[in-house]
């Protein structure tokens, strides 16, 4: 069996390769087909959360497949959009909700908002991406956490930002040698401690992250043996109905149900 550095790099070498064969698969292919001849038809944010195949895909591309069975919630996401500062996504920790709002903006835009790129070709990339992270995942959890954050360290400018996303913050802690069991510990006490060892500016240098996923990989195969790496799926990238959906979302959806 491959180390979870090499099977990373045999993706990551050639990302535009691995992309292509992901989106000739047969499932994705037919859910990209469909995805493509159907989503410029769409004219309200209704009619979007209507169509289950459709709202699958845009949620999986998005990272948010554990919140598709949230209807209401996502409805008040899209009705809202993100222009104004008090925007019922804008006041989520989360910020996937902010992007797919933006990317599906129809507050902003109305029956014209499908017809932008991101909501078009935009999506596909980010579908494609997805799956193929989570494909990657199904043998080796630890090369899914690797591809996520090459695709997402560009993006991290605070600290905060790492301990808000259950993934990021894995590798993070992994590649640092930091214990799990600082997650227990005051938030500005969890900056202080990583701060003290990682730049932030060298997650802005691909070679620099590169070099950080090659130390996150050696130690993940030393400590996960491959009877384990799978289970922390569910928690890492919420996966589950309950596990890995920030609290105050969590608390929103309940909320919804009762009124």
């Amino acid at each position: 069996m491959l180390s979870t550095l090499a099977s990373y790099r045999v993706m990551s070498v050639d990302m535009t390769s691995a992309l292509q064969r992901v989106s000739e698969q047969p499932l994705p292919a037919r859910e990209i087909e469909y995805y493509t001849q159907t989503i410029q038809s769409i004219k309200t944010a209704e009619d979007f959360i209507n169509d289950d195949r459709l709202f699958s895909f845009a949620m999986q591309a998005h990272g948010l497949s554990d919140m598709t069975y949230a209807k209401a919630f996502m409805a008040k996401v899209l009705e809202e959009g993100v222009n104004a500062d008090d925007a019922f996504a804008n006041s989520l920790s989360d910020s996937r909700y902010q992007e797919f709002a933006d990317t599906f903006n129809f507050e902003a835009f109305g029956s014209a908002a499908t017809s932008f790129t991101k909501a078009n070709e935009g999506t596909v990339q980010k579908y494609v991406r997805q799956t193929l992270e989570e494909q990657a995942g199904d043998s080796n959890e630890g090369v899914r956490l690797a591809l996520y954050f090459q695709r997402k360290a560009s993006d991290i400018n605070t600290y905060l930002e790492i301990l808000a996303d259950p993934a990021i913050s894995e590798v993070v802690r992994t590649a640092l040698s930091i214990d799990s069991a600082t997650a227990t510990l005051d938030l500005d006490k969890q900056v202080a401690l990583i701060a003290s060892k990682l730049d932030l500016e060298d997650f802005q240098d691909p070679a620099k992250v590169e070099d950080f996923l090659e130390t996150f990989t050696a130690i993940w195969d030393i400590s996960n043996s491959p009877n384990n790496t799978a289970s922390t799926a569910g928690l890492l990238f919420g996966n589950s109905a309950q596990f890995g959906i920030a609290e105050d979302v969590m608390l929103q959806i309940q909320q919804f149900r009762r009124s």
